[in-house]
């Protein structure tokens, strides 16, 4: 899915500047890497509901910028406090032809019917809810999903159990990268404690 993004090119620098900006429905910002940094500004009502959207923050982008294409990904943005206004935003550039490193949102599904849920009762916690990835920008998947249908009662779903992608790679961060816990599963404290009174009860 191509998403696109219009930008112009910002002639002007500074807080006064930016502050202008802002006052003009305009948002301030920069696109770099693999050449000269630009600074650019953007209108805040699309970036602001582009911003909302899962797929905005993990994916090639494509920034027209002055009306000429560039492919990007969104590196950084920053929100007001407390008003529903971005206030600066960073870009940079993806050269197609190297792997690029990219947080991915993971999808879970079939919890309703996995073993520790259906069967005993059990709630599924979700200890990550995106991956750090590898990959060709061509390769790059909107969503890596996690099937939980077969997670049963004091079993967990890690890094190294996800089925991902042709061409996509768990980006490394040491040894333990495959060991770390995606998904796991737990007793409600009600439950334990309901299930202890019966205990207690039938002695």
């Amino acid at each position: 899915m191509k998403i696109e993004i219009n930008a112009t090119t910002r002639k002007t620098q500074g807080t006064g500047a930016s502050r202008r900006l802002r006052k003009a429905g305009r948002v301030p910002g920069v696109v770099y890497g693999s050449g000269e940094a630009v600074m650019i500004d953007m209108d805040h009502n699309e970036l602001y509901y582009k911003l909302r959207a899962e797929s905005f923050h993990a994916s090639v982008l494509t920034l027209n910028l002055d009306g000429k294409p560039e492919s990007v990904q969104l590196r950084a943005f920053v929100n007001h406090p407390f008003r529903q206004q971005v206030q600066h935003v960073d870009f940079q550039r993806v050269d197609l032809s190297h792997k690029i490193h990219i947080k991915v949102p993971l999808h879970f599904i079939n919890e309703d019917i996995a073993p520790a849920v259906k069967l005993g009762g059990g709630k599924i916690s979700h200890v990550m809810i995106d991956v750090d990835v590898t990959c060709l920008p061509a390769d790059l998947p909107a969503f890596i999903e996690v099937d939980l249908g077969g997670l049963e009662m004091g079993h967990s779903v890690h890094l190294q159990d996800l089925k991902l992608p042709k061409g996509v790679e768990l980006a490394s961060h040491g040894t333990h990268t495959g060991e770390a816990v995606v998904a796991t599963v737990h007793v409600p404290r009600g439950a334990v404690e309901a299930a202890s009174a019966e205990a207690e009860a039938a002695k």
